[in-house]
């Protein structure tokens, strides 16, 4: 393995969470969860977006930072590799899409101060997925706050993760997930693995599941 720090990404639903917990079980890694629930904005969010995205944002961004830098400076000597449900980078992704033009701007600087004190990911995994199979997987979930989430707000959500792949030199694997069971296909999950044990060129390269 090449790749001492992985980050998992993608939209609401996409499955990230459970494909970290598989990989981490995989290669004995340290596993870095987001603590989303802890957020007591976010159930208020989505019944009055305007009025909560801004402290609900903010709070995101100071539990990721605090979660990242606790972990990733603390040396573990049994488990070399990390792998994380999320990119700290998110933090100025959602704020772009929930927050008005100058409360943005705002954001931007306090997340530029911060920003530069997190390690970032050596290879990071994107997981992508139509809006109609997130909505599935949200229902699935069940988490009561998500089950009004508006299509639009998954499609503006997508594009704008499209967008920050595109235009930033990251080292990215593109991974379908329309059709994936990470769970209950073993191949799905042997794919991905085999795909962590190449090098690869900044940019984004694409892994199809079979």
């Amino acid at each position: 393995m090449n790749y001492h720090f992985i980050t998992i990404e993608g939209n609401i639903g996409a499955g990230k969470t459970t494909l970290a917990h598989l990989l981490s079980k995989h290669f004995n890694a340290r596993l870095i969860l987001e603590e989303f629930a802890d957020n007591p904005f976010l159930p208020k969010f989505y019944e009055s977006p305007a009025q909560y995205a801004f402290p609900l944002e903010l709070f995101f961004m100071a539990e990721r930072f605090k979660q990242l830098k606790n972990l990733l400076h603390q040396k573990d000597l049994f488990q070399s590799i990390t792998i994380s449900d999320y990119l700290f980078t998110k933090c100025l992704l959602f704020a772009k899409v929930n927050l008005p033009e100058d409360e943005f701007r705002l954001y931007q600087r306090l997340f530029d101060i911060i920003h530069q004190q997190v390690i970032q990911p050596d290879l990071l995994l994107y997981l992508h997925s139509p809006v109609s199979k997130l909505q599935e997987n949200i229902r699935k979930r069940n988490r009561p706050y998500e089950q009004n989430i508006p299509d639009d707000y998954l499609f503006n959500i997508q594009e704008t993760y499209t967008q920050y792949i595109r235009h930033h030199n990251v080292k990215t694997l593109f991974i379908d997930v329309s059709e994936a069971d990470f769970l209950g296909n073993p191949l799905h999950l042997k794919t991905v693995i085999e795909a962590l044990d190449k090098d690869y060129e900044e940019g984004h390269h694409y892994v199809v599941l079979p």
